[in-house]
Formats: C-alpha cells, sequence, structure tokens
C-alpha cells in the first residue's frame, strides 16, 4: 500500500513537472496564451502577498503589474532552478521590499500619526500605529469576522519586515519551509526562528489591540453613562 501511494506521488511530480516545463517553453516563446493564463492564475495571489507587504495597500495594483512585467521580460532567461511560482513570488517579493524601502525613505515622512512603541519578542522595539478602530462601533460589530480579519491584517503589517515576510510565505501562502528559505535567500533554521518570533511578535500585537478595544469600549460607557445622567 505504502508503494503504491509513493509511486503515486512520484507519478504525479513528474506530471506535474512535464506541465510546467511545457509552460515555460511556450511562454519563451513567447505564447499569449500562455501569459494570459499565467497572470489569470497568479493575478490575485500576487496582489494579496504584495498587498500584505507594501505599507500602502492602494500601491499594491501598481506593483502586481510591475511583477508581470518583470516576469514578461525575465521569463527567456528562466532556467527552472525553481519552480515557476518561486520564481513569480521571488520577484513580488523584491518589487514589494523596495517599495516598503522607498515609503520608509520618503512617504513616512509626509503624514504625521501618532505612534507608540512596544517591544517584540526578540526585544527590538516595533513601531505601532494606531489600530483602525472607529469608537462609535458597538461591541458587536467590534467581534464580527470581517472587522476580525481586518484586525489581523492591520497587526500583520506592523511586525518587522524578515519576520512579517516569513508569517505571510509560510502561514498564508503555504509556501513549504524549503521554498520559504529560498525565496528569502536563508538557510532553514533561520527561516523556522523568524516564524516563532513573528507568530509570537503578531501575538502580542494583537494582544495589545484587544487591550486598547477594551478600554475604548469601557471609556465609551462610561460617557454614555455621564450622558444619560
Amino acid at each position: 500500500m505504502q508503494a503504491d501511494i509513493t509511486l503515486g506521488n512520484l507519478a504525479t511530480a513528474l506530471t506535474m513537472y512535464t506541465e510546467e516545463a511545457a509552460l515555460i517553453a511556450e511562454l519563451q516563446a513567447g505564447s499569449e496564451d500562455a501569459f494570459s493564463w499565467l497572470i489569470t492564475r497568479y493575478h490575485q495571489p500576487i496582489y494579496s502577498l504584495l498587498a500584505r507587504t507594501v505599507r500602502d495597500p492602494a500601491d499594491a495594483a501598481d506593483l502586481t503589474q510591475d511583477v508581470f512585467v518583470k516576469v514578461f521580460r525575465g521569463i527567456k532567461s528562466f532556467h527552472g532552478e525553481s519552480s515557476l511560482r518561486t520564481w513569480i513570488y521571488r520577484i513580488a517579493l523584491h518589487e514589494g521590499l523596495n517599495q516598503r524601502r522607498w515609503w520608509r525613505r520618503h512617504k513616512q515622512q509626509e503624514v504625521t500619526i501618532e505612534m507608540e512603541t512596544m517591544d517584540c519578542e526578540d526585544g527590538e522595539p516595533t513601531r505601532l500605529k494606531e489600530m483602525l478602530v472607529d469608537p462609535g462601533e458597538s461591541p458587536y460589530e467590534m467581534a464580527s469576522h470581517t472587522e476580525s480579519r481586518e484586525r489581523l491584517e492591520a497587526a500583520l503589517q506592523q511586525v518587522p519586515d524578515p519576520y512579517r515576510m516569513t508569517l505571510i510565505l509560510r502561514d498564508i501562502e503555504g509556501f513549504v519551509y524549503e521554498e520559504v528559505a529560498e525565496m528569502l535567500g536563508v538557510n532553514l533554521g533561520t527561516v523556522k526562528s523568524r516564524l516563532v518570533r513573528g507568530r509570537a511578535c503578531l501575538r502580542q500585537l494583537l494582544k495589545a489591540g484587544d487591550a486598547r478595544r477594551t478600554t475604548d469600549a469601557n471609556a465609551a460607557l462610561l460617557l454614555r453613562g455621564e450622558e444619560t445622567r
């Protein structure tokens, strides 16, 4: 039985490899249909990755287009050292990290946002934006599934770069450790260490957000109580 499973996995892997090799050949030959399929397959995942990577999610759409332009221009130099998916994601990561560096040098200086500091698991201080909370929201609205997801995304943006990217690639995009290591250019031990620290930092950020929300909710209740007297 185990031998059948192993042979089945091998057959699946060989089929996938053959199909990818054929796709790459078509892309390198300039097939418009192949590029159309590639964009349809990867546009949404790459956009989601970039929206979680850059400081301003509004930049994600433009960066996604830039990624596919680079894929189009660079496909002839792709020799299959990694999977096509890993190669595309590596290009997207490079674009996203470049955008974040630009943001830190320029755009961050253009706006004034109240910020506070908190320590992550590694002892390094992390700049934490005020969570996007509307004081007028009811406790029911604050507990809704959509709003909780928004809080998670907001907290994820505040995790330091090396840890956040590892979290995104492993826990959200589902890449295996080896693929994450290849894309980030680090060893497996570093990936696992960053993942542990990133998860701890994200938990701390969410906990801080929950505490702030509780304080805001209590303050709102007290204020309403004063108004009804």
